[in-house]
């Protein structure tokens, strides 16, 4: 048990250590050009390198299986009827195909990124009537993992007036790096979306946080993508209506969504850290008027 712990740590270390320590924003943007190379040889090459490090790589969930591209590969569409929104109006869905990782109430304005790791709402979001609303509610982080579907859709019926963006660093999200670099989330590159939902239903928003070898968040409703090339302004003016299950975007690769909501939420049984969840499954359920 003592070389399992031991050879477990130095993995870890191993893995902190590669994807933390290297020049983080070079990668990424070496990984974006890359990426976008139209090449059907190259990219076979690359998704089967890929493959060796990912035993859950599902392309043939896929609409088609064939790619010019990484990118291509990366922001791949499902099949049609592969997932199940759950359609009960008192449900809260997973906005996409996620471990999930921390879970639970917020203690008053405190959040817990990993165990022993809090950050605080304000740091994370630049919007402090917004963080009022989440006072002593409800959190859930959801980590897409690298080989999932990269989608993210809307988990209710909802409006979006406006999108917050903060440019940051772009550190790997993975469990080994959040139980290591203090309030990681608040550091990264990331965007704050409310969901206006109808005045009776609580309040919902979203926290898409963009990592290494991603750095780019591509909403369907924005003109132009979210990345560490993007010059326009923080505060993105829109008008886009979802009902549950809607696409809302895509990140280029794996990374986080944290889902926040309000008190009189509460989580279903089954989530537990760890736990796989996919897009449409119900996460949240109830709201006291």
């Amino acid at each position: 048990m003592k070389t399992s712990v031991h050879s477990l740590n130095t993995q870890e270390k191993l893995n902190f250590l590669v994807t933390n320590r290297i020049p983080r924003q070079l990668a990424t943007q070496f990984i974006g050009w890359f990426s976008k190379i139209e090449s059907p040889l190259l990219t076979r090459v690359s998704i089967a390198i890929w493959s060796l490090f990912s035993e859950d790589l599902r392309l043939q969930d896929a609409k088609k299986t064939e790619f010019k591209s990484l990118q291509e590969c990366f922001t791949r569409e499902l099949k049609d009827g592969l997932r199940t929104i759950d359609s009960d109006t008192d449900t809260v869905i997973s906005p996409c195909d996620a471990v999930v990782g921390e879970f639970g109430k917020i203690q008053g304005k405190t959040v817990l990124q990993a165990k022993g790791f809090p950050y605080d709402l304000n740091e994370l979001i630049p919007d402090r009537n917004l963080c009022e609303r989440y006072k002593n509610g409800t959190f859930i982080t959801l980590r897409l993992k690298s080989s999932m579907y990269h989608r993210f859709h809307a988990p209710v019926d909802c409006n979006v007036k406006k999108v917050n963006y903060i440019s940051g660093d772009t550190w790997n999200v993975n469990p080994v790096a959040l139980k290591r670099v203090e309030k990681l989330f608040c550091k990264n590159e990331r965007a704050t979306i409310q969901l206006n939902t109808n005045e009776n239903s609580g309040s919902i928003t979203l926290v898409p946080v963009a990592a290494i070898l991603v750095a780019c968040m591509k909403f369907n409703f924005l003109p132009e993508p979210l990345d560490l090339k993007y010059k326009g302004p923080n505060s993105i003016a829109c008008n886009a209506d979802f009902k549950k299950g809607d696409e809302m975007g895509y990140f280029q690769h794996g990374s986080t969504i944290i889902l926040f909501a309000s008190e009189g939420y509460d989580l279903v049984d089954e989530i537990d850290i760890g736990y796989r969840v996919n897009m449409g499954q119900a996460l949240l359920t109830g709201h006291n008027r």
